[in-house]
C-alpha cells in the first residue's frame, strides 16, 4: 500500500524559508507523478507544485513561482518543497500527493496527512 509522510512544517516569519519533505513508501513502481497541494482554513485545496515522474519538468502555481522549488530524489521516493520568501498567505496545511494522469491533474490517488506551515506577519 502506498504511503506518504510529510514533514518539515512549522512557524516562520514573513520572508523566511522552510523545506518540506515527503517520504513515499509501498510503491510498486516509480511511475508516479508527485505534487504538493495546500489548504488554508475555510478554503479549498489548491495546487502548489508538481514534478513529472520521468521527464525533468516541474510545474508551479502562479502564486509560488520564483519562491518555491519542487524536487525529488531516490526515484521519487523522496519529494521536497523548498519555500523561500514566505508570506502570510502561504499559511496552510501542505499535502504531498502521488499518482495522477498528469502532473497538474488534481485527481491524485494517494495523499499524505499533511504538515502545517504558518507564516507570521
Amino acid at each position: 500500500q502506498v504511503q506518504l509522510m510529510e514533514s518539515g512544517g512549522g512557524l516562520v516569519q514573513t520572508g523566511g524559508s522552510l523545506t518540506l519533505s515527503c517520504v513515499r513508501s509501498g510503491c510498486p513502481t516509480s511511475r508516479y507523478n508527485m505534487a504538493w497541494f495546500r489548504q488554508a482554513p475555510g478554503k479549498e485545496r489548491d495546487f502548489v507544485a508538481a514534478v513529472h515522474w520521468n521527464v525533468d519538468r516541474t510545474y508551479y502555481a502562479d502564486s509560488v513561482k520564483g519562491r518555491f522549488t519542487i524536487s525529488k530524489a531516490n526515484s521519487g521516493n523522496r519529494l521536497y518543497l523548498q519555500m523561500n520568501n514566505l508570506m502570510p498567505e502561504d499559511t496552510a496545511m501542505y499535502y504531498c500527493a502521488a499518482g495522477s494522469a498528469s502532473p497538474t491533474d488534481p485527481d491524485y490517488t494517494y495523499w499524505g496527512q499533511g504538515t502545517q506551515v504558518t507564516v507570521s506577519s
